[in-house]
């Protein structure tokens, strides 16, 4: 007989953990307004935006000494480049899928973001941990404690991908391949 829940042990450990789903949903959620507003902002022409917007960018690179988001490299551009026409697109319909929850079929095009997400993350980190920034044009972190609070933004938007990808490989839900009848 199944537990009072109603739901045999077989099932409920195939579904997805629900607060996992809850918590994918709203990292996707809350990337669509920082995406838009703050991280493609180095890509936009200057004034295209309010003042409130830039200065608000400004706050952040200056508090958190990231000198990445007002001096990109080229390198970091084309990440931006990615966030913005490829992440952003993707990031309602993930937020869909998991809202809703049990959608198999937001399995691959997880897979891929989480993975692409994660190798652009091992470079901006080694860049914050490794990058000499003594010299007087960079914003930099100067000091291990600036360097690791800086990791401290970047971070999160690793785990959470790193989480998203384990789960899309290895949940039952989500890994499951049904069988098709043979004719």
């Amino acid at each position: 007989a199944p537990p009072a829940g109603g739901v045999s042990g077989g099932a409920a450990m195939a579904a997805a953990p629900r607060w996992r789903e809850r918590l994918f949903a709203l990292f996707f959620l809350s990337h669509v307004p920082v995406t838009a507003l703050i991280d493609a902002q180095p890509l936009l022409p200057a004034g295209l935006l309010p003042q409130a917007l830039t200065e608000l960018l400004q706050w952040y690179a200056t508090t958190f000494r990231d000198p990445l988001m007002l001096q990109p490299p080229e390198w970091f551009k084309a990440f931006i480049y990615c966030e913005a026409f490829l992440q952003l697109p993707f990031f309602p319909i993930a937020a869909y899928a998991f809202l809703k929850g049990c959608c198999r079929w937001i399995r691959t095009p997880a897979i891929i973001y989480s993975t692409h997400v994660a190798t652009t993350l091992v470079a901006i980190l080694a860049h914050i941990l490794f990058h000499d920034f003594s010299g007087p044009e960079h914003l930099g972190p100067q000091t291990q404690r600036e360097r690791l609070t800086l990791l401290s933004v970047y971070v999160p938007y690793l785990l959470i991908p790193l989480l998203i990808l384990y789960t899309m490989l290895y949940n039952p839900h989500y890994n499951h391949v049904e069988k098709r009848k043979r004719k």
